[in-house]
């Protein structure tokens, strides 16, 4: 089914994010309300994030992988033409979604990969650097010392020295890897849809994907139907956590599809969660209940304006920005910290 009822004028833009998006959604109205299309209004605020050093998982400062260098993955999808533009291993350029945007703007193509999208980066102007930050390389380096016993590297925190202890007491953790001290790991991403006064839906992702993942490896960010999917007749959806799970169950395209269908934001978040759930059987990705041990949070917007997200584990937020007024919300949920499954 086609979603139509509109929300009024008066309440729109309306956004919704990941936990680290505020200042992404705050920016992006603000930008709307100067005059900025909406897509552009998205990425703008999603270079905000992309900027932040102390951001493990995005841009600037993300933590690189196992060679210590930083790859991003990025994605936008402009609902009114349905058209997609994204990156993926882009290394060296920090603003990935801005990169994105550029290949859905300049080129015939949907996605960039590897040296061809450095290559073209560079073509189109944007500033070449180093995003390693000493906070990024030095949880780089604690990973590196915790691999083997029978290597030379030494992890400084067994000496008897303060040597690198800045890092681990500071903010070193995204909501997605609680419980990780010694060497910060992160799944975390920034994804936000967003909807405009003139009823048109759009989405951004951004990440620098799996810490210490193998080089050349992409997760669910840059891939439409799966880190982000928008269908301007019915909504848009996106999704942060452990992308090879919502890579292999479509989960932005499955959570638009379940919209469409007649669910609310929230019931597609959990649908697709229990979804992702249910397919995870190798023992190594569950817990001693069966669970999955690693966590995806879903966002979905539709073209009503409801908002909803869904995690598969208790105690994750999202942020919902309506007009100038943005706020952090509990997310939904599949498994409580006690154990059994949330009723629906």
């Amino acid at each position: 089914m086609n979603v139509t009822a509109m929300p009024s004028n008066a309440a729109c833009p309306i956004l919704i994010s990941s936990w680290n998006g505020l200042p992404a959604t705050g920016l992006a109205v603000k930008l709307v309300g100067e005059g900025v299309p909406m897509l552009e209004a998205m990425v703008a605020g999603t270079a905000l994030v992309e900027d932040d050093p102390e951001e493990f998982s995005v841009g600037f400062g993300g933590l690189p992988n196992e060679d210590c260098v930083v790859e991003l993955d990025a994605a936008v999808m402009d609902g009114p033409r349905h058209r997609v533009g994204a990156v993926a291993g882009l290394r060296g350029f920090r603003h990935a979604s801005r990169v994105a945007l550029e290949v859905m703007r300049r080129t015939d193509h949907s996605l960039l990969v590897g040296a061809g999208a450095d290559k073209f980066a560079r073509l189109v102007g944007f500033p070449e650097e180093d995003l390693l930050t000493p906070r990024s390389r030095e949880a780089w380096l604690g990973w590196k010392a915790q691999l083997s016993e029978r290597d030379a590297w030494i992890d400084p925190r067994d000496q008897a020295t303060n040597f690198g202890t800045a890092l681990w007491a500071g903010r070193a953790e995204s909501p997605e890897t609680q419980g990780m001290p010694r060497a910060p790991t992160t799944f975390g991403t920034i994804h936000t849809s967003g909807l405009d006064a003139q009823g048109d839906l759009y989405s951004v992702t951004s990440t620098s994907g799996l810490s210490y993942k193998l080089a050349g490896r992409v997760g669910d960010t840059p891939i439409a139907g799966a880190g982000l999917y928008t269908d301007n007749l019915v909504g848009s959806a996106g999704a942060t956590g452990r992308g090879e799970a919502v890579l292999q169950n479509c989960g932005g395209f499955a959570a638009v599809q379940l919209m469409a269908s007649g669910k609310t934001p929230e019931e597609a978040c959990l649908a697709v969660l229990k979804n992702i759930a249910d397919r995870t059987r190798e023992k190594r990705l569950l817990d001693g209940n069966g669970r999955p041990n690693f966590n995806v949070t879903m966002y979905a917007l539709r073209k009503d304006g409801l908002t909803g997200s869904a995690s598969i584990h208790e105690g994750y937020q999202h942020a919902v920005q309506v007009g100038g007024r943005g706020e952090l919300r509990s997310s939904a949920f599949l498994f409580s910290k006690g154990g059994p499954s949330r009723p629906s």
